[in-house]
């Protein structure tokens, strides 16, 4: 099954092509498919299963008997970003398989801190529709990205992205007492630092307090990428110095899909 679409799935029939559907979803994963590659897709399966647990979803048995026909259908070949949902309303379970858009190395942040407008900013899913409207709203403004920020204006994370920072030789990041996303890829990131020895800390900074420092914005898609300019304001992105080397190593992590 290689042809992008969508695909409803039943415990009778499996995965059947249907009309393309719009509307809020309960919970959401994706990841990148290259040639048949996954970056941590084990982790991915566990955060939407978790998801659908927490708002209500199908049982343990039915979710797992899912994921195994998406493994099944996912492609093989070509670069893929597909998505499993669980619809709201129907409690539908769906696979999306969509084509990856054109992947990028760097990232232009808008410097305008965005209050979030999230409802439920640890579960991914019901909250797209308002992320993709702050996206549009920071391509307006020249970046491809925004700023997700608190009621107190410390930096949360991007629409669809963790938000990582060096402050000397010690990787930031906010507190987790934060509303933020478990971020696949910002797990598997601090687990390299503390592994390798480096400092990691917690700390609020403002969108302003980033100034002439290395940020990172990593997500699933994308892998790492380096802020390399900022919209909207007299920031400075400082060089992305080690940047390069953990994305080559972020990049290395992806493994064969299992069979099922």
């Amino acid at each position: 099954m290689s042809a992008p679409g969508l695909l409803s799935w039943s415990p009778d029939g499996g995965l059947t092509p249907v009309p393309a559907a719009e509307g809020p979803l309960l919970a959401a994963d994706s990841w990148l498919v290259r040639d048949g590659r996954v970056r941590a897709y084990d982790r991915h399966r566990e955060r939407f299963l978790r998801a659908c647990g927490e708002c209500g979803g199908p049982g343990p048995r039915r979710l797992v008997e899912f994921w195994q026909d998406v493994t099944a259908a996912l492609p093989r070949t070509g670069e893929w970003f597909p998505r499993v949902e669980l619809a709201a309303g129907s409690a539908d379970l769906r696979l999306r398989l969509r084509h990856a858009p054109p992947l990028g190395t760097e990232i232009r942040l808008w410097a305008a801190g965005q209050a979030d407008p999230r409802s439920a900013p640890r579960r991914k899913g019901p909250d797209l529709d308002v992320l993709a409207e702050v996206r549009a709203r920071a391509a307006g403004a020249g970046a491809q990205e925004a700023v997700l920020v608190g009621p107190s204006g410390v930096v949360l994370e991007s629409p669809t992205a963790g938000v990582l920072w060096w402050e000397e030789d010690t990787l930031c990041l906010p507190p987790s007492r934060l509303p933020l996303l478990p971020s696949v890829t910002t797990a598997l990131v601090l687990e390299r630092a503390v592994r390798e020895g480096f400092r990691v800390d917690r700390r609020e900074r403002t969108v302003a307090e980033l100034d002439g420092r290395e940020v990172w914005t990593v997500n699933a898609l994308h892998g790492l990428r380096p802020v390399t300019g900022w919209a909207g304001a007299d920031l400075k992105a400082g060089p992305a110095v080690r940047a390069p080397e953990w994305r080559e190593w972020l990049e290395g992590l992806a493994e064969p899909l299992p069979d099922h």
